[in-house]
């Protein structure tokens, strides 16, 4: 600390000045003069006689701690500035010039550039409207990387019927008799997952059905089903156990089997979908095996409702 750093009443010390000649963010936009008020022609005992009245009013030390530290950043800027008579010199001149001097620098210190585009494409307009043109900029980036996320790594996906019950939950309502909950589930399916790995067995993925998925069960679209049969293998349903090339599928996560029987080759290429909820699902047993460019994701996390957060 300087000897002429303030000291508050009754504490041991004052906020040390900035070091590495770091003055404050505020120190390059405020004239120094203004600061201590004192005149352009003031010698350098006004100046130290203004910095010793400022900095000792007893109104500082009763502000917030951010503001009062502000504060002094800015009065121990203009004093180290005002006291040398070279850098005092080299404001003044760039004062008279009609430049934007930074009197928190050394002389012929220059101020360091920004590599941020926007500030340097707006540096010579108002304040106000590089501020606007920053969070315009800020929220244009954020959206697009929102887009950028859902289009190429996550997207967010909505349970709306039973087929994947008691797995994935969607709200009980007159028009869906099996759901088993009071809000339907929503989870985020991993796009870039299925980019470095081929879907495994037991997987529960979102995709896009065959055009005959809509002739079949009314509608088409989205889904979300659990992978059963991968390319070249037989899949067969007998009363309702599901086998995988003649041996019988071990499947845990199945609580509502039906009594269908059936057999279903998987072309190369292609993989064969299947609903938890056997009863209720109108899946590949129905509308066939799906293409591989037709799955979107591999669902690994239900966000919603707060009950059911967790992964899968």
């Amino acid at each position: 600390m300087s000897d002429y750093e303030p000291r508050p009443p009754d504490q041991a010390a004052a906020t040390p000045p900035p070091t590495n000649g770091d003055d404050g963010a505020a120190s390059d936009t405020l004239d120094p003069y203004e600061i201590l008020g004192v005149a352009r022609d003031a010698t350098t005992e006004d100046v130290e006689a203004a910095y010793q009245r400022f900095a000792r009013r007893p109104e500082l030390w009763v502000m917030a701690v951010g503001d009062r530290e502000e504060r002094l950043r800015r009065i121990q800027a203009a004093h180290r500035l005002l006291i040398d008579p070279e850098r005092r010199a080299a404001y003044d001149q760039a004062i008279a010039s009609g430049a934007q001097p930074a009197y928190g620098q050394s002389p012929g210190q220059q101020r360091s550039k920004s590599w941020n585009p926007v500030d340097r494409m707006t540096r010579k307009l108002p304040r106000p409207w590089r501020i606007a043109i920053d969070w315009a900029v800020t929220i244009v980036g954020a959206i697009l990387i929102v887009l950028a996320l859902k289009q190429w790594v996550v997207n967010p996906y909505r349970i709306p019927s039973s087929s994947m019950e008691p797995t994935l939950h969607c709200a009980r309502s007159a028009s869906s008799p099996g759901c088993r909950a009071h809000f339907s589930d929503r989870v985020l399916a991993c796009r870039i997952c299925l980019d470095f790995q081929s879907p495994s067995r037991g997987d529960v993925i979102v995709f896009k059905t065959p055009p005959k998925a809509e002739q079949q069960c009314g509608e088409g679209g989205t889904f979300v089903k659990r992978l059963v049969g991968l390319p070249g293998e037989t899949v067969t349903e007998k009363v309702g156990q599901v086998y995988i090339d003649g041996k019988p599928l071990k499947e845990p996560y199945v609580k509502f089997r039906d009594t269908q029987t059936g057999t279903w080759h998987v072309p190369k290429g292609q993989y064969f979908f299947m609903g938890d909820n056997r009863a209720q699902s109108c899946d590949s047993r129905q509308w066939g095996s799906v293409p591989r460019g037709n799955l979107i994701g591999k669902v690994f996390f239900v966000y919603w409702p707060p009950n059911r957060i967790g992964f899968r």
